[in-house]
Order: structure tokens, then sequence, then C-alpha cells
């Protein structure tokens, strides 16, 4: 809220008449103090404003109003047949139920409902409505391949000359309705572009490298779209490449063509249109073609003539990305960049500049184009994204997205990790912000890529249905000076007073009194001039100034950086009127939410709050314009390995939360052992509830796009045998029992071991005296005979 500091007397009333008419704006009734003087003024101030045009309504009172709040006019007398106070409604005029499979002719199939709208709004009121989108199953899809076939591209065509059968084949997994078509360029075949010297080389491009080529062309129409998928491998067969003379090539001037020759190529309205585009180089973009003294802008009109050629390569431009997106959107194609890995980062930065676009690493020979065009046309099967076409600049749009889990988004309107055949929401507040010359504008509301669109017609209700009944040189306003319109006079110029009755020359002080908002106040808000009663305000430098007392004004708002409503808003009677997305006294508040989310589809990636459109980190560490940097975060095994459960298990909370396809945008790749896919590749290892151990690689190529190669079957620990446990317990048994009796005999032998070292031992010490016992008596006895003397022979 602004202060007022007055320098001098009369400035001191100023601030007076300014802060006490502030008093009345900050109260409740808005439509009597906005300074309004038309009916059609009243209806612009606020919905809830009515006037009443019954004639010498208020008459002899002070103070009245005619625009005022509804009840208000009516309990001052105001009949209610006197009465301008329209409404804003809304009817649905077309509501056909939506569509589960695309079975007979696709004019029946709906997948987006309502189909027709009707809206009236007044200035500032809006109505808000809720649209359905399903993409239904088994829908026509038309697949149109457009190659580069300069030189570098040789592999890559010899490669595709074997591919045609099996990407049709795959490609029927997902529709019965395939219809397929080729077309291929070079660049355009003008100097510096191309060679022409010597003169072979015009001929030849390949002479300079001792080969032979096709001549160098900028785009040409091969085979329109076809069921026969012969006739496509057929023709690729017949294909020969060319070369040119820069790295870049004319890519985006066989796109325009592709596009917008409807008939040449063959798309069909009610088919899903893939434009897949493939090349090894850079591409030119518009103002290139000055090089070749080409000025005439790309006019985004079909120029193949009858040789299937575009024959105004040399004459028009290269196209813009803006041309791009427009003929896109137009003619509901959903554009594949298969591209090598080098120029995967510059058609990335096209790709979010081209709605409905993706982006696919191309091998150096083609050899995954299928599984690349199967994966890019899932992804664009999986992601539901509104776009505008017309909207007025008086009408602002606002959406909440409800995608599978139910939970609203705010100021989202796309939903991704959809499956065919599901069905997401999305509400839409329109609000009138103004009041167009045409009353009635009509615009559409489709999905990208789709057919299908909503139509929506507003009405602006911005005038009073009174002023047909406008009497000009009305007698009521003094004898024909003024146009008599919805009870009250629009006075002739020159003429002022209620009914005309003054003259600009004439002055009256003693009506002044109708000048002032207090005795002694100044007169007209020290803004103007009271003449007959009635305030003329003085112009101003800064802006309008208006009002019964000159009292508002279009500049005195409060500012932000130095600029008024923060330039997003108007000033109106001291107060700011935001622009859409916009909040708060001075209008610096973002109410978008969709600049907060993370790549992963969180809010602030659920570290942080969204407020006025920047996030706030909450957690600590976390830091980004969307909160997603944070080292001290769990890492990327922590995060992605939440999304290995839900997606590839189908358990954890984000599976019971059934918020798995909005978070987890990963794809799942299951294989049987964890190979070497890139050297920026996490390996990651965790135990789940069971305690079986889990193995995953993140990865994430240079496109953007995050893989998941999850092993299939986690490493779980086997239960018990039972036999296994019981021969183990009686071995266990039998072993303590033998290892106890050889331990026993063991020290028992130790035991005597020592005994008998001891025995001997002490037997070694022993001395025994050598003596006879007395009682022994030997076994022989020797007797003496006497007498016998020997033989003495």
């Amino acid at each position: 809220m602004g202060t007022c500091i007055p320098q001098s007397s009369k400035k001191v009333w100023i601030c007076f008449v300014v802060l006490f008419l502030r008093s009345d704006v900050w109260g409740s009734n808005i439509c009597t103090t906005r300074g309004v003087s038309t009916c059609k003024q009243c209806l612009a101030v606020h919905p809830s404003c009515a006037w009443c045009f019954q004639k010498n309504f208020g008459k002899g009172a002070a103070g009245f109003s005619r625009c005022d709040l509804k009840q208000n006019l009516l309990t001052a007398g105001c009949a209610a047949e006197s009465l301008e106070f329209p409404s804003s409604r809304l009817d649905v005029r077309e509501n056909r139920p939506l569509s589960n499979k695309a079975s007979g002719s696709t004019s029946d199939v709906t997948q987006i409902q309502p189909q027709k709208l009707h809206i009236t709004l007044r200035p500032d009121d809006s109505k808000t409505f809720t649209v359905k989108v399903r993409q239904v199953e088994d829908y026509p899809v038309d697949l149109y391949y457009l190659m580069d076939l300069s030189y570098s591209m040789k592999d890559d065509l010899i490669r595709l000359r074997t591919l045609g059968n099996d990407l049709a084949s795959q490609m029927r997994h997902t529709t019965s309705n395939l219809r397929m078509g080729f077309g291929a360029f070079v660049d355009k075949p003008l100097s510096p572009y191309m060679y022409i010297s010597p003169e072979e080389a015009v001929k030849n491009p390949c002479y300079g490298i001792q080969t032979s080529c096709l001549p160098q062309f900028g785009y040409k129409h091969v085979l329109s779209l076809t069921e026969e998928v012969s006739r496509f491998t057929d023709e690729v067969k017949k294909q020969r490449v060319s070369r040119n003379r820069d790295a870049p090539e004319g890519g985006f001037d066989a796109i325009i063509q592709a596009a917008v020759c409807k008939e040449k190529v063959g798309w069909r309205p009610g088919a899903s249109h893939l434009l897949v585009f493939t090349t090894d180089a850079k591409t030119h973009v518009a103002l290139d073609g000055r090089l070749a003294g080409i000025v005439q802008p790309n006019d985004g009109k079909c120029h193949v003539g009858k040789d299937n050629n575009y024959d105004m390569s040399t004459t028009l431009d290269y196209p813009s990305l803006a041309l791009i997106t427009e003929k896109m959107s137009e003619n509901n194609i959903n554009l594949i960049f298969a591209v090598t890995n080098h120029v995967v980062p510059l058609y990335q930065n096209y790709s979010e500049l081209i709605p409905g676009t993706t982006v696919g690493t191309l091998s150096d020979d083609s050899g995954n184009v299928i599984q690349l065009i199967l994966d890019a046309y899932a992804k664009i099967r999986s992601r539901v994204e509104l776009e505008l076409l017309g909207v007025p600049e008086e009408l602002s749009l606002s959406f909440n997205a409800t995608c599978l889990n139910g939970e609203v988004i705010p100021g989202l309107r796309s939903c991704s990790g959809l499956k065919i055949g599901d069905t997401v929401s999305f509400s839409v507040e329109a609000r009138a912000r103004g009041c167009p010359k045409e009353k009635r504008k009509t615009f559409r509301l489709k999905p990208v890529g789709f057919k299908d669109a909503l139509e929506i017609t507003v009405d602006f209700e911005c005038d009073c249905n009174c002023q047909a009944q406008a009497e000009l040189n009305s007698p009521d306003c003094n004898q024909g000076n003024g146009t008599y319109e919805c009870g009250i006079c629009l006075c002739h110029p020159g003429r002022l007073g209620p009914h005309c009755e003054c003259a600009e020359g004439d002055y009256s002080p003693t009506e002044q009194d109708n000048c002032s908002p207090a005795p002694n106040a100044p007169v007209c808000s020290g803004r103007g001039d009271c003449i007959c009663g009635q305030c003329i305000c003085h112009s101003s430098d800064f802006g309008k100034v208006w009002g019964k007392l000159c009292e508002c004004d279009d500049f005195n708002c409060l500012r932000y950086k130095g600029e008024l409503c923060s330039g997003h808003g108007t000033c109106s009677c001291g107060f700011c009127q935001c622009d859409p997305d916009w909040k708060g006294e001075n209008c610096n508040c973002s109410t978008r939410t969709d600049t907060c989310m993370s790549s992963l589809g969180l809010l602030c990636s659920g570290r942080g709050q969204c407020v006025c459109g920047s996030c706030e980190c909450t957690q600590p560490g976390a830091y980004g314009s969307t909160c997603d940097k944070c080292p001290t975060c769990p890492d990327a095994c922590t995060i992605k390995k939440e999304c290995v459960e839900c997606k590839h298990f189908k358990r954890g909370r984000l599976f019971e939360e059934n918020s798995c396809a909005r978070i987890c945008r990963d794809e799942i790749v299951p294989v049987e052992e964890l190979g070497f896919h890139d050297k920026n590749a996490v390996n990651c290892t965790y135990k789940d509830e069971n305690d079986c151990v889990e193995r995953f690689q993140y990865y994430e190529d240079a496109s953007g796009k995050s893989i998941l190669y999850v092993v299939k079957e986690p490493d779980c620990p086997n239960g018990p045998d039972i036999l296994v446990v019981l021969l183990s317990v009686a071995g266990a048994i039998l072993f303590l029992g033998l290892a106890g009796l050889l331990i026993w005999k063991l020290l028992v032998t130790i035991h005597d071991r020592r005994e008998f070292a001891k025995f001997e031992e002490e037997r070694s010490r022993a001395k025994w005296d050598t003596g006879h016992n007395p009682l022994y008596k030997g076994a022989t006895s020797t007797f003496t005979n006497v007498t016998y003397r020997g033989n003495k022979e």
C-alpha cells in the first residue's frame, strides 16, 4: 500500500481525498468505486456488477450510482426488468462418448470428449469445463520414411533394403491397419551446396571419389503410403545415394513437402501420422538459402511436381522451425528424428521446440531403426499433450491435469506414462480478459498428433442490451443535445450535465459541491475542473485520469522492480488487474506450476515447494531450478530402485499409490545378466523385503532417454534341505563322538606314558646289595667223597 506525503496545504487535501476514496475502494463494493459512467464500463468492472437503466432512477438522491451490486440496485428501487446483469454460461453442443477400439471407419472413432462447446463470458468472468482424452486401441497408422540419401548414408540404405518386412511385421503388433511410404532428400542442387567442378561432377557428384552416384536433388517422393509392404521393399532396393558438398543437408525442405503434400503422400485423415526422418548430419534452416542467393521465404505449400520432385528447391529458402511446427500441427503429424549419436543433442533441441517430436539414436548402419521407431511410437502413444489453436488474445486458459492416479496436477496440460486405452482428463478454466472487436471467437483445443479436437465458440458479453434502444438527439437530453442510452444522457461534444443542460463555457460556483467529496475538499480531487456540477478531468503526461471526482487513474499502482504492476497487469483506479497466470497486489507472483516440474514429473523434484512459479527447496542440500540437484540426497540407485520395484516387480510404495506411470518414465529392459552398455552406466544393487539381492543398471542415452536394465531373477537365499540337515546333525554327532573318543584315548595314552616314564626313572635310580636268602636252598647240592682219590691212571 502506498503512502501519501504532502508538500503543501493544498496537497494535504488531495492526500485526504485520495485516502478517503481508497478507503471506499478497499471496501466490499467494487462496483461503485471505479468511476464508471456507462453501462458498458459497468459490466467490465466485475462480474458481480449490474446496471440500472430505469428512467429517473435515483432522482433527488445523493451519492447514488446506476452501477452497483444487483441486490443493492433492487433495494434502491430499480425494477428487475430494468437491470442489465448478463451472466456467463456454458453449453455443451456435441458430446459423443469416447471409443474403446478403432473398429470400422475411423470417422466413427472418438478420442476426445466433448467435441463442441459454446461459452458466453462477461469481462473478467470465467467458466470451467473438463476435457477427456483416450488413445484407442488398434488405431490406424501411416508411416512415411524420409531418408537422407547423401553418400555418408550408403550403409544405412543397404541395411534398410532388408528391414522393410521386419518393420511392418513389428508395427502390426501395435496396429492391424498400417500403411508405409518412402521419400528421400539430399540438398538444394545449387552452389555452394553441390559440386559444380569439374563438369562431370554435376551429373555424377561422386566423380571425385572415382565411383558413380545419382545427381544431387532436393527432395523426391518415392512411394505413396500403401499397405503393400513388398512395394516398400522393392522401391527402397531401387534407390541409390547421391553426394553433396557441405555437411548440413536439406532435410527440412523434405519435411515440409512430405507434410503438406497430403494427396501425393496419401495421409489418411483418420490415422496416426508418423514421419520418420533419418540422417547422420545437421540440417540447413531458414536464411541459409542466402548463401546461394535465395531470398524468397518458404511458403509452406506443396511444390512436388508430376515427376515427384520438389520443383521449388532452388527458388524457396529453407523453412523455419516455426513453419515446421505449424505444419506438423496442422496436419497432425508426429515427427521422429532418427539421427546418429553426434547430432542427437542438436535434434534434441529441435524437438523441444516442435511439439509431438521424439528423438532416437540411430546406429551407424541403421541396424536399430526398427526398435527405434517402435520405441518412438510407444513414447508418442504414452503421452497426451493438449495444444491450442487460434485462441483469442482476450481469453486466458488455465489447466489442471488429472492423470492415471487421480492426482490433480495444477498448471499442466499433459500426461505421460500412459498405456493405450487409458483415459486422462483436463480441467480447463476459460477467463475473459478483455473485449475483442469481434464479439464471437472460435478456437480449437486438441491433443498433439490427434485428428480429434474440441471446438470452442466464445461470445464475449461486453455490451448491454439496452444500448440497442439508444435514442439519438433525445428530448430527454435537453431537447436533443445528447443520446439517451441505458438511462443516461451521452452528451454531444461541448455539452455537459446529467441532461446535457450546460455548455462547456458555463460556470456556476454554487454547483461545485457536486464536485467535492467533502466540504472544503479540493474540487475534482485537485485533478480537474468543475463545470456545471460535473468534473472535467485534466489530462496527464503519466496516463489517463477519470471518475466522477477524477479520483481514478491508470498510473498510481504498486510497482515491482520499477515496473507498474510488475509488467504483468494493468493499473485501474489504484489497483492492479493482473494478467492470466499472475496474482498479488503488484502482480509479481506467478500462479503457474509447470515451471516447477522436474524431468521426473515431480513438483520441485519432491524436495521443495512451488512459490510464485519458482521452487523453494526445503530438503537440506537440494538446489537448482527444480531442486533437482542434491549431492547429499539419495543417489540415483536409491531413486531408481523404487521404479524398478514398481514397473518390473509390481510392488512397492509407488505401485501401491498408483503413481508409477507418472513418476517413472524409464524404459525397463529385463536381462539375464548385466552387460556393458556405456561407460557412464551405473550398476546398482539392493536387498528387497525377502532378503533377495536385486541388480540393475541405470543408463541415460544422448537423447535423455532413461533405460533400466534389470536382471530378471533376483539372487535369493535357498531354504534348508531337511535330509542335508539330518545328515549334517548325525554326522556332527558321530564326529563329536569320535573326536571325544580320540581325545580320551589321547589323554589316557599321554597319562600312561607319563606314568611309565616315571616308573622307569624311579627304577633306574634304585641301588640293591647282592645277598642270599638264608631260607633259600638251591636246586643242586654238592657233596665231597673223602675216600675218593681220583683216577690215577
